[in-house]
């Protein structure tokens, strides 16, 4: 099996809290048994592009524009040599386009010119891509790979403080953190059922607490509508990313 895309550190986390998020994550994992990426993709070409365009919109739009943007570019050897004004009248839809072609651009430019043409498999390589950071190089390493990796997004980030499982804000030391409670092989499916359920029930501004399977465990227990029904109309049935 590939290495594990970052390592914890070495320092022993509490075993009761080891425990309680372990169970936590058992309990999310019957909850959303049909969790995952919830970026359409192909490849690893297509998965690190659609990550890329996911800044600051939903993933429902990056889906919306990618069978024109592949069918347009299938390769990073064709993204490299795209007409710059073609390509932001594909991608516009998903907002900061201008921005976003010179990212794809750079990034395109920059596998062909140092990788071939293909996506690296390692973090150390992705992270030196032009616009990717360790959240969108664990996505690839973790969907694409299948190396395990932690992607704390604002979702997760938000869920790991409210159930106590770090009190760090820097996303690099939450992935440490968080990495030194599970297996590394739980690393990337724990990533998606914690954003699934921040998507759908632990909300930024109102927690669907009433109706969390989690709740039990959760020191933030509370913090939204803790009655049934009115928690149960705050949950969403689909994912807002």
């Amino acid at each position: 099996m590939p290495a594990p895309a970052s390592r914890p550190p070495a320092d022993r986390p509490d075993t009761v809290l080891v425990r309680r998020a372990r169970k936590m994550h058992r309990v999310l994992a019957e909850t959303y048994p049909e969790a995952r990426c919830e970026l359409d993709f192909a490849d690893a070409f297509e998965l690190l592009v659609v990550t890329v365009l996911s800044a600051q919109t939903t993933d429902r739009r990056v889906n919306a524009v990618r069978p024109a943007l592949f069918a347009a570019y299938p390769d990073a050897l064709a993204m490299a040599a795209a007409d710059r004004e073609r390509l932001e009248q594909i991608i516009q839809p998903t907002g900061f386009f201008r921005a976003k072609t010179e990212s794809l651009l750079r990034l395109s430019q920059t596998l062909v010119e140092q990788h071939g043409g293909q996506v690296p498999g390692r973090l150390e390589d992705l992270v030196a891509l032009p616009g990717v950071g360790r959240k969108t190089a664990n996505v690839v390493l973790g969907n694409a790979f299948d190396v395990p990796g932690i992607t704390v997004d604002t979702h997760f980030g938000r869920l790991v403080r409210r159930f106590g499982w770090t009190a760090e804000t820097d996303p690099v030391k939450v992935e440490h953190a968080i990495g030194a409670l599970f297996p590394a092989k739980d690393w990337t499916m724990l990533s998606h059922r914690l954003i699934w359920h921040g998507r759908r029930r632990c909300h930024a501004r109102t927690p669907a607490c009433g109706a969390c399977p989690v709740a039990r465990w959760c020191p933030a227990y509370g913090e939204g509508p803790t009655d049934p029904d009115e928690a149960a109309a705050l949950v969403r049935t689909e994912g807002r990313a």
